[in-house]
C-alpha cells in the first residue's frame, strides 16, 4: 500500500491536527523519515494541484484546510455553524495571545473592565487554557492560548501572529488620502472675462 495514501486517509479522518509523533505512533511499521518524507510529498502535491483544499501544518500538527481563495463559497455552507466572537471576547483573546502568560488582573488592567465572564467563555470554547498559578501573593491563575486557538486561526505556532507593525499598517491612511482639501469657494477670485459678457 502507498504510505502517502495511508497518511492522507488518516489525516482526513482526524478531528484535529495530527503531529508527526502521533503519526509515527499510528504507523509504527514505517520509519519516521519515511513518514516525514511522505508528508512533505503530500503537502507539495496538494499545493501544486491547486485544488479546493491543501495540507497545512497547524498547531504543531497536520490538517487538511480549504483553499482561502474559495472562502466566500465555503462560508455559505458553514455560516450557521461559524463561531461568532463579540468585540470584548476578541479583545480579551488578543491580550492573552500577545501577553501570555497573563493573569486576569493584568487583562482587566489593560481592558479597563471586568473580564471574568469573557475568560470563562474562552475557557469553555477551549481557546484559552490555564497554565498554572503565578508565584505572587494570592497565587492568581495565569492564562495562555491553546492548540485549539492555533487551529481556529490557522496558525502553525504563536510566531505566526501578526506583529505590531503589521497591525498598525492596516490602519495607516494611504498617502493620497492624506492631502489637504482644496478650498472650494471662489469669492476672492475674479471671474473669467467670458462670464462678463452682457446678456443681450
Amino acid at each position: 500500500m502507498s504510505l502517502p495514501a495511508i497518511i492522507e486517509s488518516i489525516i482526513f479522518a482526524a478531528e484535529s491536527p495530527l503531529s508527526l509523533d502521533r503519526l509515527c505512533e499510528l504507523l509504527h511499521e514505517y520509519e519516521r523519515d519515511e513518514i516525514k518524507e511522505a508528508l512533505a510529498g503530500l503537502a507539495n502535491g496538494h499545493e501544486t494541484r491547486g485544488g479546493g483544499f491543501y495540507l497545512a501544518e497547524v498547531a504543531g500538527g497536520w490538517q487538511f484546510r480549504t483553499n482561502p481563495d474559495f472562502q466566500q463559497y465555503v462560508v455559505r455552507l458553514v455560516r450557521t455553524m461559524t463561531a461568532r466572537f463579540s468585540p470584548s471576547a476578541l479583545e480579551t483573546l488578543a491580550i492573552v495571545a500577545y501577553r501570555q502568560p497573563v493573569t486576569r488582573t493584568e487583562v482587566e488592567h489593560l481592558r479597563g473592565v471586568d473580564c471574568g465572564g469573557v475568560l470563562k467563555t474562552l475557557l469553555e470554547k477551549k481557546l484559552v487554557r490555564i497554565l498554572g498559578k503565578k508565584d505572587i501573593p494570592g497565587r492568581p491563575l495565569i492564562y495562555g492560548t491553546s492548540k485549539e486557538f492555533l487551529e481556529t486561526f490557522g496558525l502553525k505556532d504563536l510566531k505566526g501572529l501578526p506583529t505590531l507593525k503589521e497591525i498598525q499598517a492596516l490602519d495607516e491612511t494611504p498617502r493620497f488620502e492624506q492631502q489637504e482639501e482644496l478650498p472650494l469657494g471662489t469669492t476672492d477670485t475674479a471671474a473669467p472675462e467670458e462670464s462678463r459678457l452682457p446678456f443681450e
